[in-house]
């Protein structure tokens, strides 16, 4: 076992903890990775027993009986922070949540026929490994090519492809320009039972990501409030005192220091858009190769002589943000096994870190 893979073994915390403060309110108007609907519904005083199926057909008319059933047998529906049956008999004060895959758009997406690096697949789910350069989902300026697209050809036959829709499966997301792993649900019940466990954070998800400089502590969090920039609306912001966005916290390791710059492990707690990112650069240290952000520049030592050449240098090998979602840890939706799966960094950023890595051996 390498000297990373080691480092890795050792978790940030166990997957699934909530720290307190955490909100666990990961629906997001603005679009967040986490691809879901949450509803928290308290019934009145005068309502009178119906079982909890009808009532939250009455209450959620544009949702189907099945998407409720689904959510209900998934124990995604929870009545007064408690898991129940669909015959339960609904009462006056009771509240109810329930955690929805997000629905089908109304327009069609086109199957394409994709070479897609599959890493595992059964009758519930299947794992891609996304390269870096593939949009995940279909918008603006983006209609083909997608990986929604591959994954409507591959899945077209599937319950979750018949009609086309924006999303088939997906129930988080990661950035064009980010690789690695993404879970996809090939029926109804698992996008359910999955889009529950990242409600609750019990997915276990570890990214790597190559930053500026080097953090002062070997390991932090993160906390600061995601939103969108009131300068620029392609960019998240960092609002910590909480008067903006939504509730963001990120966990991160210092597995490797090359001086200039350093290899982090970062854990997800929450899902907003361009987190790692955000987060990256508000505690001054963008990802590296990272334009948003402003890590697409030398940001740590002096961009002058022979150092400015090899940072350029290691732009040019790597131009785009140096980040990696390399695992995934969740339950079976219906084995309910827990599965772990990993993926290698690809080649790009496993040639800027040999790079970096005899840099810093030789100017120590």
């Amino acid at each position: 076992m390498s000297e990373l893979e080691e480092e890795l073994e050792k978790p940030i915390l166990p997957a699934g903890t909530l720290l307190e403060g955490a909100t666990g309110a990961e629906e997001d108007e603005e679009g967040g990775d986490e691809l879901y609907e949450h509803h928290r519904i308290t019934a009145d005083r005068r309502q009178e027993l119906l079982r909890l199926d009808k009532f939250l057909l009455n209450r959620l008319p544009s949702t189907s009986r099945t998407r409720i059933q689904n959510a209900i047998k998934a124990e995604a529906v929870q009545v007064n922070d408690r898991a129940v049956k669909s015959n339960y008999r609904v009462k006056p004060g009771d509240t109810i949540t329930i955690t929805l895959p997000e629905p089908p758009r109304e327009f069609k997406v086109v199957p394409e026929p994709m070479n897609l690096d599959i890493r595992y697949e059964d009758a519930e789910l299947l794992i891609v490994n996304k390269p870096a350069g593939l949009v995940v989902h279909p918008a603006f300026g983006n209609w083909n090519g997608t990986l929604v697209n591959g994954l409507a050809y591959h899945l077209q036959n599937l319950p979750t492809g018949r009609n086309g829709e924006i999303r088939p499966g997906l129930v988080h997301r990661i950035d064009k320009d980010t690789s690695g792993l993404l879970v996809i649900g090939k029926t109804e019940f698992a996008m359910t039972h999955l889009s529950n466990q990242f409600f609750h954070h019990t997915i276990e998800r570890t990214y790597l990501a190559l930053v500026w400089g080097v953090p002062k502590d070997e390991a932090g969090t993160v906390r600061g409030h995601i939103g969108r920039s009131l300068k620029d609306r392609k960019v998240q912001a960092v609002y910590p005192d909480g008067e903006q966005g939504k509730h963001a916290v990120t966990h991160y390791k210092v597995l490797r220091s090359f001086g200039k710059v350093a290899l982090l492990q970062c854990n997800l707690e929450t899902g907003r858009t361009h987190q790692i990112r955000a987060h990256m650069k508000h505690i001054g240290h963008p990802l590296f190769g990272d334009a948003t952000y402003g890590g697409d520049k030398i940001v740590y030592g002096q961009r002058t002589g022979a150092y400015k050449a090899f940072a350029e240098k290691m732009l040019e090998l790597m131009p785009r943000q140096a980040l990696h979602a390399k695992s995934l840890g969740f339950e079976h939706p219906t084995t309910r096994e827990l599965l772990h799966f990993e993926a290698e960094l690809p080649a790009d950023f496993e040639a800027v870190l040999a790079e970096w890595d005899k840099y810093a051996t030789e100017h120590p």
